[in-house]
């Protein structure tokens, strides 16, 4: 398949909204919550005035000039919050372009950019059960803490 990775513009960053929508895990068999989800302060944490911080930052995926996944970070208290230095990653792939590589090289991109922009590491959180946790495990994110549900990821850049 096909794609380009690019930087977001300003004027992209709404997509977010259905990007974190689709980033939420839903096990098999679980009905998927409504999509009003995204407006919990636990959720809006990740896209709520994105751009405004300085640490925001944002990479796309294209397939024939649709976006299909997005990839972010940002200096943020959520579930993978480790430091006020460490900006938080969270990725998400139409469910249709997954398995094609366009996670992982969103993640490769990214990563490399956080590190010519001078930042050590990245965190993310993860559910044990989430299929992407693999995906994290290959980028290079070690375990760093867990509770009964999820892991706490570090990617050292």
């Amino acid at each position: 398949m096909n794609y380009i990775i690019r930087q977001a513009r300003k004027n992209e960053y709404m997509v977010l909204d259905e990007f974190i929508y689709e980033a939420i895990y839903i096990p098999e068999g679980i009905e998927a919550p409504p999509k009003s989800i995204i407006n919990q302060p636990d959720i809006q944490v990740y896209v709520s005035d994105f751009g405004k911080q300085k640490d925001d930052y944002c990479l796309l995926a294209e397939v024939d000039g649709v976006v299909v996944g997005a990839v972010w970070v940002r200096i943020m208290n959520d579930y993978g919050h480790i430091d006020n230095e460490t900006p938080s990653l969270a990725i998400s792939i139409y469910k249709e372009y997954r398995g094609y590589g366009i996670g992982t090289a969103l993640m490769e991109q990214l990563l490399s950019s956080l590190k010519e922009k001078g930042y050590k590491k990245t965190s993310l959180a993860v559910q044990k059960a989430n299929y992407a946790f693999k995906l994290y495990l290959k980028v290079g994110y070690e375990i760093v803490d867990e509770n009964k549900e999820e892991y706490i990821m570090v990617r050292y850049l």
